[in-house]
């Protein structure tokens, strides 16, 4: 249900209404608006007509069902898009178009460090990069693991840029937490309810992405477990789905991206170079993706992408990137955004 309140309800009013939520058996999530406030009440759907009780409550305006099986993803409790502070002085789903660059996975200092510098200089306002890599084979790369956060840091205190990286596995949640500025939940973890549900607990921006079989409604369900948690900053990235295609690496769907944009208000983001496989093909994916009214781009760059441990193929070299990222601020002000 969601409980709107009065414009003018006082905070002691606010805080009665999710005291009597919570005597119901449900949770409240407060949405602070321009103009009211919005209380989601989340919980056992089989008994949720209770609610309507609370439209006697003084500050209340009315109680209204959602409709949406994600109930605090969804438009209809927020119906502005979410603003997400990644680091001070950055944010995305407003007007900045972020650009999040760097290599697959982090394999040594030098590595990291020109690249990072590269990719800062070219534009970029976030590092990414994997310390732990979970590949389909148990003989490949896995990752420095916290060697690689640890240079992850040490790249961040060079260049100022904030790192995101992901978490693999449910029990590291709390290690890479102390390192990362944005936690990333790769395809493969897209409904690794247990590790959602730790990082719905964390303070830090998570960056989510879709499964390559994953319905837009269950990304958006895999959304709803970070945020039922408690943590509203989720970041949505679409990285390409499975079909029976075999001339890219997966299937890029740009339609998720107005798609999403009509049913939730989160942040979203696009993948290219997962997507196509392919680093001749990411430049012109960017693009689409920024005419298609994406929040961010999530690229790999790499100083030397025919060394690279994974992922060399996709990776675009730091001069290539610096040309993406030039051309990339024409569409950017043809979609009235900012880079």
């Amino acid at each position: 249900m969601i409980i709107v309140m009065k414009h003018g309800a006082s905070r002691e009013q606010l805080l009665a209404v999710k005291q009597r939520i919570r005597d119901l058996g449900y949770k409240p999530h407060v949405i602070h608006g321009a103009t009211c406030n919005v209380i989601g009440a989340v919980g056992d759907e089989r008994g949720k007509a209770v609610l309507q009780s609370l439209e006697s409550m003084d500050g209340v305006e009315n109680v209204m069902p959602i409709l949406q099986p994600y109930k605090l993803a969804s438009r209809e409790v927020c119906p502005e898009p979410s603003i997400i502070e990644l680091a001070p002085g950055l944010t995305i789903g407003g007007e900045q178009l972020v650009v999040m660059a760097g290599p697959c996975s982090v394999e040594g200092e030098e590595q990291l460090i020109e690249t990072a510098r590269a990719v800062k200089a070219a534009g970029a306002t976030v590092l990414r990069g994997g310390a732990f890599k979970p590949r389909t084979s148990p003989y490949a790369f896995q990752g420095l693991e916290e060697e690689g956060l640890r240079l992850l840091d040490l790249a961040r205190q060079e260049t100022g840029l904030p790192i995101v990286t992901e978490v693999v596995n449910p029990r590291d949640v709390e290690l890479v937490a102390r390192y990362a500025d944005i936690l990333q939940v790769g395809a493969r973890n897209v409904q690794n309810f247990p590790l959602l549900k730790l990082l719905g607990q964390q303070d830090k921006p998570v960056l989510l992405k879709r499964g390559m079989a994953t319905t837009i409604k269950e990304f958006l369900m895999s959304a709803e477990y970070i945020l039922s948690e408690g943590n509203r900053r989720v970041i949505l990235c679409e990285r390409g789905i499975r079909t029976f295609e075999t001339a890219t690496r997966n299937t890029l769907d740009i339609s998720a991206v107005p798609v999403l944009k009509e049913q939730t208000h989160l942040p979203v983001v696009i993948d290219p170079s997962h997507s196509t496989g392919h680093a001749s093909l990411v430049p012109s994916m960017c693009y689409a993706a920024v005419a298609a009214g994406c929040d961010g781009l999530l690229v790999e760059v790499h100083n030397s992408p025919e060394t690279a441990s994974c992922d060399g193929p996709q990776s675009l070299r730091p001069s290539d990137f610096a040309i993406v990222m030039e051309k990339l601020r024409q569409f950017a002000a043809a979609a009235d955004r900012k880079l």
